[in-house]
């Protein structure tokens, strides 16, 4: 069942997955469609899943899931990540690498490979205080809270 993302408890499960390249507005609109049928039909064991959805930056798919209605199964994760799979064959982009790095250059974002963004850090090209997308956030409160943050703050810290 899908519902507006403000609606979930801080309490629901988040999953991130960042794009290698900004998506154009017309691919963002397909995207929300696609996540709309995709979320509307999300099911564990038969039980519909209360779940939402948000693309930040033209870059960034955040799915929530609402885990006091119903829990995602294996096969409910098996099938979200096919959905995710699906978006990548389609407009030829990785969404499911996670040893890759997104963060701010001003109004920009950049994305880099961790070798790549470890050898920056090393050369002082990002800073501590250089804004990172924590894609580890496992809850919508982390997420509004911890997701958009310093590199001091997150995972990052340890090239710093």
């Amino acid at each position: 069942m899908l519902v507006d993302f403000q609606s979930l408890p801080d309490t629901s499960r988040i999953w991130i997955y960042q794009c290698n390249r900004t998506f154009s507005d017309e691919e963002v609109v397909e995207i929300k469609n696609g996540l709309s049928g995709f979320l509307e039909e999300w099911t564990a064991h038969g039980s519909n899943l209360r779940a939402a959805y948000e693309v930040r930056y033209n870059r960034f798919i955040i799915i929530g899931l609402d885990q006091s209605v119903a829990n995602a199964s294996g096969c409910s994760i098996d099938a979200s990540v096919h959905f995710i799979q699906s978006l990548e064959q389609k407009f030829k982009v990785d969404l499911l690498d996670k040893m890759n790095v997104s963060y701010k250059q001003g109004e920009y974002i950049a994305y880099k490979n961790l070798k790549d963004f470890k050898k920056m850090a090393k050369d002082r090209a990002v800073s501590k205080n250089t804004i990172v997308f924590n894609n580890l956030v496992a809850t919508k409160q982390e997420y509004l809270e911890n997701w958009e943050v310093p590199a001091s703050e997150s995972w990052h810290a340890r090239f710093m």
